[in-house]
């Protein structure tokens, strides 16, 4: 099968390089070509623009930074509707809002094509290692296509109904990772702060009821201030932005996640909004009595 691949950032990349190393015939795609070159040492194709890419391919997948980025890929000059027509299907697995899901569902579909909106659970190491999380919308035949695709990506894929179902689904998670990676942050600086070795901090999480990949995962790197960056924290705040956008519509009172964006727009407006969401954490050993 070959499969068009729109976005080489930190996801987009390994998610790409884990279809060539499957088997799958893959042409590239990314607003800075250059960053195509390193796939094309493992079998890739480029495309100069994302219609080439469309043209060439059955299946297209995207993956891009936010909303803006998502439209402009499918809107543009040389854009995705330019080649889509029946017969060829486009997954979009960026994490965006349902308002941009079901715009580019309605253009898409509109020139024939099919549609699934396919953001994902998980950053760079699950990116690397085929573990992520596919929380699936749309058109339910492509779904059942892309399954071989799917398969390779991640360890298990969801179908959530109609579109706009994954991209809720998606920034529900999200909201809750982001929240939690505030009051995670907190707890370190707490234990420190108290005199408190913050690694039996750590040890302490991961034998009781709240153990989770997520602190086991970046705990012991955050005490050494080390970010690197595998979820952007600037994306982690966009998607906060998204799900509070998401809870005013549906009259949910959201002030543990309003809190946490807070936080993160403060340590974006710091500069660091490059560095891994879990840079939350300078903010906080930085406040003083």
């Amino acid at each position: 099968m070959e499969v068009g691949f729109l976005g080489l950032g930190i996801m987009g990349k390994a998610m790409s390089m884990n279809l060539l190393k499957n088997g799958f015939k893959v042409t590239v795609w990314n607003r800075t070509l250059s960053k195509c070159n390193e796939l094309v040492e493992f079998g890739a194709s480029i495309g100069e623009t994302p219609a080439q890419v469309v043209k060439k391919c059955r299946l297209t997948i995207a993956m891009l930074s936010d909303p803006a980025a998502a439209l402009s890929v499918v809107f543009d000059k040389d854009g995705v509707l330019e080649q889509i027509d029946s017969g060829k299907g486009y997954i979009d697995m960026s994490t965006v809002d349902p308002e941009t899901s079901s715009k580019i569902s309605q253009a898409i579909t509109s020139k024939g094509g099919a549609f699934l909106e396919a953001p994902v659970s998980g950053s760079k190491q699950p990116a690397e290692t085929g573990q992520l999380v596919i929380l699936a919308a749309g058109d339910k035949g492509l779904y059942e296509e892309s399954i071989p695709a799917f398969d390779v990506l991640g360890k298990k894929s969801f179908f959530l109904g109609q579109v706009g179902n994954g991209a809720k689904m998606k920034l529900v998670v999200n909201m809750i990772m982001g929240s939690m990676m505030n009051a995670f942050s907190e707890g370190l600086v707490l234990s420190e702060r108290s005199g408190l070795n913050p690694h039996d901090l750590l040890d302490i999480l991961d034998l009781g009821a709240i153990a989770n990949p997520m602190f086991r995962g970046k705990g012991p790197a955050m005490l050494k201030s080390n970010h690197s960056p595998a979820f952007p924290l600037k994306h982690q705040q966009k998607d906060m932005r998204l799900a509070l956008a998401l809870g005013d519509e549906n009259a949910v009172s959201m002030p543990v996640a309003a809190a946490a964006n807070e936080s993160f727009k403060k340590a974006r407006s710091m500069g660091l909004g490059d560095l891994d969401f879990s840079a939350v954490h300078e903010i906080l050993k930085m406040t003083k009595d």
